[in-house]
Parts: structure tokens; sequence; C-alpha cells
């Protein structure tokens, strides 16, 4: 008996729900093109502007059973969109017309004709060996600790993260003499755990057969805890120590953890012994990591270091316009430049303030103007604002001026050409920081409010006397600020 007999649809993924086919509601049936008209007309009402036309006009949708229907739609980006922005509608819309009480399915389809989704024209066992090794990648991912989002594909490059992304390019394509480990460092939202998780993508599409394992330092030093507990670390050594790539984000948690710290450092080494690519991030240099025992970091320093920096403006612009196509939206070339502008730190900041602004804009809840941007980004922009300077950028900003170490910053090394610079340093943490005393101290090697105080007097007598000092302290005040 055929699926129209049964009362519903049942078609294999990569088809499309002709006209005329029917699906099931409650007892009685109803044709797919009526289901899907009264669908998007409830939508239309639930949703403003063009949010409908945009995201629903082309979906297809396959009854699985009486509780269980697939919504087919174009892309990927429709998939994460309708479910980030629309799913209580499309569930609601869905329940009304088919009577069908579970969430939907929401699935990417291939290309769209006509708004009618097309039959593949390969060969069906192609089909099926290219859904199976889809389906086996997909799995071998999960597995792996990879989000699939995370490709060399979606990764904007630019000035500041060029020799990074390179070298991470350089490992995925099989290129590891001289970069093991990779030590990533950079702030938070720049790009390291995308770049990370690149490499592993492209290493198992290429060899499939390889043990890739990605996982956050908290979750290497939670399971080693409980394998400790459970006496389970024969287990626990065998999984990390048999990878082929390990890549472990954020080791800075490391600090602190003497245990875990010693259970790494012989996975690390036992790995670089059998010839395994590891690969680090940090949200600073492995140096600068407090508390973590020098072998380790001469460890990670044995290979290659590269830095993440936040992106220009052009680059801010450029991942902004490839978040859109993704995405399929259209917001005004001015407001996008406004945006670039205002959030300069942080990548994931830049893509949060673009979906509200997009989801704003396809919701028709009316014009865009400044003073609208500003208060649907208002949380945004305060948290840019409090980042913009701080006490650990002003450190290396003046390290950096003076050509002195960053470390002699918080070092009790006290000759005139470190001990100046630390004393500029902490005046402008006092000026340009909402910092007390007391924390500025503990920036600065534990030192105490009255050694603050003491820099901070000296600095302003002197630029009161010294012209080069006035003009020194000017220039890094512009450079911290712009």
């Amino acid at each position: 008996m055929s699926s129209r007999d049964e009362g519903a649809v049942t078609t294999p993924r990569g088809s499309g729900v002709r006209a005329g086919d029917v699906l099931a509601r409650g007892g009685s049936r109803i044709p797919a093109d009526e289901a899907k008209k009264q669908i998007l007309r409830l939508l239309d009402a639930r949703l403003s502007g063009d949010a409908t036309e945009r995201w629903f006009k082309h979906m297809q949708l396959v009854a699985e059973d009486a509780n269980q229907v697939t919504v087919l739609v174009p892309t990927e980006t429709h998939v994460l969109w309708i479910q980030e922005n629309f799913m209580p509608e499309l569930t609601h819309a869905l329940s009304q017309v088919l009577g069908c009480g579970g969430r939907p399915r929401v699935l990417a389809m291939n290309g769209a004709a006509g708004g009618q989704l097309t039959m593949l024209e390969e060969p069906k066992k192609q089909s099926r060996a290219k859904e199976v090794a889809s389906e086996t990648l997909a799995k071998s991912l999960k597995s792996a600790g990879l989000n699939p989002l995370y490709t060399f594909d979606r990764f904007v490059v630019g000035g500041n993260n060029q020799f990074a992304h390179a070298a991470c390019k350089a490992i995925a394509a099989g290129v590891r003499t001289a970069y093991n480990p990779l030590f990533i460092h950079g702030g938070s939202g720049l790009g390291k755990t995308h770049l990370m998780q690149a490499i592993g993508q492209d290493i198992l599409k290429a060899r499939p057969e390889s043990k890739v394992i990605y996982l956050t330092c908290e979750k290497f030093t939670n399971e080693f805890i409980l394998a400790v507990q459970k006496g389970n670390l024969d287990s626990f050594r065998r999984r990390y120590r048999k990878a082929d790539v390990l890549l472990v984000d954020d080791v800075q948690f490391l600090t602190g953890k003497e245990k875990s710290q010693e259970e790494f450092f012989h996975t690390f080494n036992t790995l670089l012994d059998g010839r395994a690519q590891v690969v680090l991030s940090s949200d600073r240099p492995a140096s600068e990591i407090q508390t973590l025992e020098p072998r380790l970091v001469s460890r990670f320093e044995c290979g290659l270091t590269v830095a993440l920096q936040p992106p220009q403006l052009e680059t801010r612009i450029a991942i902004l316009g490839r978040k859109m196509e993704e995405w399929e939206v259209k917001i005004p070339e001015d407001w996008v430049r406004f945006v670039a502008q205002r959030i300069r730190s942080n990548v994931r900041r830049l893509e949060g303030a673009l979906v509200r602004i997009a989801t704003y804009n396809s919701l028709g809840q009316g014009e865009l103007s400044t003073d609208r941007i500003e208060d649907l980004l208002r949380d945004i922009l305060r948290e840019e604002a409090a980042a913009k300077v701080t006490i650990d950028t002003i450190q290396k900003t003046v390290a950096d001026f003076y050509d002195i170490r960053l470390a002699d910053m918080t070092s009790r090394r006290r000759p005139a050409n470190i001990a100046f610079p630390r004393q500029i340093a902490m005046y402008l943490s006092r000026k340009l920081t909402g910092g007390s005393l007391v924390e500025i101290g503990e920036a600065f090697g534990g030192r105490d409010h009255g050694t603050v105080i003491h820099a901070c007097k000296k600095v302003d007598q002197m630029m009161q006397t010294d012209d080069q000092v006035r003009q020194t302290v000017a220039a890094l005040g512009a450079r911290l600020n712009r």
C-alpha cells in the first residue's frame, strides 16, 4: 500500500513533496499544498514584516507519523534562523493545521527551484553513498567534540589573524614538523576555538581514520578528577594518549591545579613522543600563565606560538558581511559600518549585535536609527566600553613602548628602566580603568595601595616639569583609547 493510501507522505531525504501529496490531520487528510497555505497564513499573523516570506516561503512538509512533521527548508541558514527565532510560532501553526503535538524537525535540503525542492539527479546508490558518508562524518565530528559550523570557509581572515590562520591550515594539511605543538593565544571571542576546530574537521574529512579529540582544559581537569575518584585512570589515559590529534582549549585554567598539570604534562609528552599533533589555546602567552609549572611552559613554547589580535575595521566589516550572506539577511551599509566601528574587541559581540539588528529589521518593528540601534545594543556596547581599556592592555602597551618584558610589570626588579615604565602603567591604570588602588596593586605583582599612590604622584609631578614625560603619557593614553 502506498504512503498516499496510508494518509501520510514518507519522502526520503533529498526528495521533494509534490503538489497533491497528502498529510494526516486527525482522522482526515489534507493536501500538502493546502496545509502549507494555512500554515503560512497563521505564521504571517504571528510574525511581523517579511519574516514569513523570507524564511518559510519555500518550505515543504513531510509527515513522519501522526505526531511528527518534518519541515524542509532550502539551506542550513534557514534551519539555524528558524530554530533560533521562530520555533514556537512554527510549532503552534503545525499544531493548529495538522493537529500534531510534537516539536517539528527542521532540515535543510538541496537547492530550490521555483519554490519546490527538486529531486536529486544523481543515481540513488551514489546519493545513498554520499548520505552515508555525511552521516559518518557527522558522527565522527560529534565523537571528536567538534562543531560542524567551525570550518576554515567560515573564518574571515584579516591582518589580525593571517599568520595564525596559515599555521592552522598547514597543520590541517599534514605539515607538522615545525608546528608541534601549536600554541594559539588571544583574547576572548577572537577565533581561537574556531581555528582549532577547523583543524580537526579538515583532518577528519581528509583522513577519517584519524583519532581527533577536541576539549576544553576544564573538561580535561574534571574528567581527570572523576577518573581518580572512580579508579579509572588507565581508561582516561588510553583515551587521550592514543589520540592522533589533541586540541585543548583554554589551557590557562591549568593554573593552580598541580595534579592536573602533572597529568597533562605526561599526556603531552606521550603524544609528542608518538608524533601526534597537539594544538593548545590560551587567553595569554604560556609564559604569562600564573603558577603554571616551568616545565609545562617550556613544552608549550617548544613549537610554534601564534597570536590573535582584535580585528581591524575592514575585517570587522567583512565578518558582518559574511554573516549576512550566511543568514541571508540585509542591513543598510551605513548601519553595518556603525556596528563595526562601535564593537571592536570581540567577534562574538559583533555577531550578537548583528543578530539583534537583523531580527529587529526582519520583524518590521520600525525604522533603524542611531538611537534605536544603541537601544538594541545597550548591554553589548556597555560591555565593549568596559573592555576597551584594561590593566592588562595598559601593561602590555607600556611594556611594548619601552621595550621591556611584560613580566617586568609584575616583577620585584627595580632598575630605573623598569621601575619608571611600571609607574606610568600604574598611573594610566588609575586614570583609564575603574580599578581600585588595591586592585591595581594586585595586578602589578601584589603591591600595596601605597605603592600605587606613590607611583601616581610621581608621574603626575614629572608630567608638570618634564615635557617629554607629559608627551609620552599622552601618546600612550591616545594609543590605548583609539
